[in-house]
């Protein structure tokens, strides 16, 4: 079977509806982030200061080359893999693609007590996500479903993917 992956911004429920999804489709889930932090010995957010994003997007795409060559996975993917043509292209080619959507005040909030998310550790957050929401749209709007997560709960959205994938 083919890989099942959660894109979109982060806190619009990937990690959650992807564990949730896994369970009940009796699949191994993976979380990008989490592999990419284990394989380096460090967490994102020191990825970030002491190496750069730039840095940290070639282990994310290196880890999905990876991935992309198993089957049967449920992956939740960093907010900005999908942002690479050559990213988007192995997840089209080895999964289904779902983009779980949110809007910014409603990421803000599920965020705002997480101080591992170097890409809001700015003065004004909602700000910046709605803008790097923005930049990021056209690479979301590639994913074969979008899912609104901004009103409905985790196990809510993994019913929703598997009436998409029963269709």
């Amino acid at each position: 079977m083919k890989n099942i992956y959660l894109v979109g911004f982060m806190g619009t429920g990937k990690t959650t509806a992807g564990k949730i999804l896994a369970a009940r489709l009796k699949r191994q889930f993976i979380e990008m982030d989490e592999e990419i932090e284990k394989a380096e010995n460090k967490p994102i957010t020191e990825i970030f200061a002491v190496k750069g994003e730039q840095c940290f997007r070639e282990l994310e795409s290196n880890l999905l080359k990876k991935l992309s060559t198993q089957s049967n996975l449920i992956v939740s993917c960093g907010g900005g893999l999908i942002c690479n043509k050559e990213n988007l292209k192995l997840l089209k080619e080895s999964g289904i693609v779902f983009n779980l959507a949110a809007p910014a005040k409603t990421i803000y909030e599920r965020t705002k007590k997480y101080n591992h998310r170097p890409l809001l550790n700015v003065d004004d957050p909602i700000k910046t996500i709605d803008e790097l929401i923005q930049k990021r749209k056209q690479y979301y709007n590639k994913a074969h479903h979008t899912i609104d997560t901004g009103r409905i709960s985790p196990e809510e959205v993994a019913d929703k993917i598997i009436v998409i994938l029963n269709g």
